[in-house]
């Protein structure tokens, strides 16, 4: 937690650095650039506001494949069986797996 004798000492520093007479001119260019970083951030909202609205493509998600023999769910790229070594089935679109 940043306390009071903290902020005096880092405003004597500052003081020491920059001087008296450029202070208000570093606060004013720092509260020119706060208003810019916040107008910035708000036109970047809105400009992901207009992207998100349109809707994505719709993905068809293929049922999971499960061995005749011995019903392990595969992976669609697989052509064999990790568990009993049998051949894959045929996709639903008739093609073989890998193909």
């Amino acid at each position: 937690m940043i306390g009071t004798q903290d902020l005096m000492v880092g405003l004597v520093i500052v003081l020491f650095f920059f001087g008296a007479k450029k202070l208000p001119d570093l606060a004013g260019s720092l509260g020119k650039s706060m208003k810019e970083f916040k107008k910035g951030i708000s036109g970047n909202v809105e400009e992901e506001g207009t992207a998100n609205s349109t809707t994505p493509p719709a993905v068809i998600a293929e049922a999971p494949r499960k061995c005749l023999s011995c019903q392990a769910v595969q992976e669609p790229d697989w052509n064999h069986c990790p568990r009993c070594g049998a051949p894959a089935p045929a996709r639903a679109d008739g093609s073989k797996a890998g193909a």
